[in-house]
């Protein structure tokens, strides 16, 4: 009886699965039928007989829709050029002319914006700037180093992996950029109103050298030096291109007849060195510049009489006395012997050149040193340029080249020091 009932149940629940299946594939048969022609999207048929020309239709449609946004978009290019143009024009002029500033009008905008929003927006740039007061930063990686030019060379720090520490600026934008620099501060030297009747006129052969930096988002500084009317003097021009017109922001005439440099040495031992320097100096300091003091301090005894003599030799041959020997025990420490130094002057203001014996430098570069420090207000640090070994450089030579054939600054050369930087402070009495 039992197995009958089974059996029945069964049979039942087989009929049942069968009747799913069933339904299940009527229905999937039902929704993967492909749809009637009537049904299908009234997209043209490849096969049908209009089916290529209702595509050669649209596409010929896409192309002349795509043309007609292009020549919008080259129209609209065009138009905001001329405009772009145009104010510059106007700023310059309104530059040179202030009082023509209220009538320019900026067109873009609200109608009450005028020409003299423009220039206030842009000496905001320069107040936001680093031209009158620096500004306080994080770390030494964080400040914006300068860069220096002359009409010739451009002399950079950061080099990347493709130019030079030392090099003609090839790029015509940056060339253009510098040589619009130092015509704009000739303009300004010679205009009439910043001169007297009697003013010679400056030519680009009286710029001697300029240093400049750019901040992406305000701009950048320059500040261009020319020589001056009379001996050891010179003039400055400080200028400021806002990402726009160069704006003039200062000039001031500058007398470096009497700013003593006083040079620092720290020093033990190394006399052979010491010597070379000696002769350096003598040629530099003594015989071209003439305004220096030499400090040197000397740790322990060993080779300190040898020392003595080199300076004593020095003082007799080129007659000169402005020099100081300090002597100190214990090991050589570079940062106590020029605090030791700087402390031991007792005279009027003086510029303090932190300075070693292995270091070569021209009487040139003193004259930068002098016009790129002011006392209370800048500090200048001059990286080193450290040259690697001469006989390797020039071991393909004969013979190694006098020193001053081995000043370059190159890739084969050398390569700067950024962590070795000599120091410039003005320290008063």
């Amino acid at each position: 009886m039992l197995r009958r009932g089974l059996l029945a149940w069964v049979s039942r629940v087989v009929v049942l699965l069968v009747f799913l299946c069933c339904a299940i594939s009527v229905l999937y048969m039902l929704a993967c039928t492909p749809k009637g022609d009537e049904e299908q999207l009234g997209l043209p048929r490849a096969s049908g007989p209009t089916g290529k020309e209702g595509f050669q239709a649209a596409l010929q449609e896409w192309e002349e829709q795509h043309r007609d946004y292009i020549g919008s978009l080259k129209r609209q290019i065009a138009q905001l050029k001329q405009e772009l143009q145009e104010r510059s024009e106007r700023l310059k002029a309104a530059q040179y002319h202030p009082s023509d500033a209220a009538g320019l009008g900026l067109e873009q905008g609200p109608p009450e914006k005028t020409q003299a929003d423009l220039l206030a927006f842009l000496r905001s740039q320069v107040d936001k700037a680093e031209v009158h007061a620096g500004v306080k930063v994080a770390t030494e990686y964080a400040a914006v180093p300068f860069d220096s030019f002359t009409l010739q060379k451009v002399y950079q720090l950061e080099t990347g992996l493709t130019r030079h520490p030392e090099e003609k600026p090839v790029r015509k934008d940056k060339r253009d950029e510098l040589v619009e620099a130092v015509e704009s501060a000739l303009e300004t030297l010679n205009s009439p109103v910043e001169g007297s009747p009697n003013q010679r006129q400056y030519s680009a052969s009286d710029f001697i050298e300029g240093i400049y930096r750019t901040e992406k988002d305000k701009g950048t500084l320059y500040e261009l030096t020319f020589k001056g009317e009379q001996k050891h003097e010179f003039r400055r021009l400080v200028l400021f291109r806002p990402f726009g017109p160069i704006m003039k922001v200062k000039q001031e005439k500058l007398n470096m007849g009497n700013t003593l440099i006083n040079i620092i040495v720290p020093l033990a031992k190394r006399v052979d060195k010491f010597r070379q320097f000696m002769q350096n100096f003598r040629e530099m300091c003594i015989q071209q510049d003439g305004r220096i003091h030499l400090t040197v301090v000397y740790f322990g005894k060993e080779e300190m009489n040898e020392v003595k003599g080199i300076l004593e030799n020095t003082s007799k041959a080129a007659s000169f006395r402005n020099f100081t020997f300090i002597p100190l025990n214990g090991e050589f420490s570079r940062g106590k012997g020029l605090d030791v130094g700087a402390r031991f002057w007792k005279g009027s203001n003086v510029l303090l050149f932190f300075c070693d014996v292995d270091i070569y430098f021209t009487a040139e570069f003193l004259n930068t040193c002098r016009l790129n420090t002011q006392p209370g207000k800048k500090v200048f640090y001059p990286v080193l340029f450290s040259q690697y070994n001469p006989g390797i450089i020039y071991g393909h030579h004969e013979a190694v080249p006098p020193l001053e054939q081995q000043l370059v600054s190159n890739h084969p050369a050398g390569a700067f020091a950024w962590l070795c930087f000599m120091s410039f402070i003005t320290r008063g009495a």
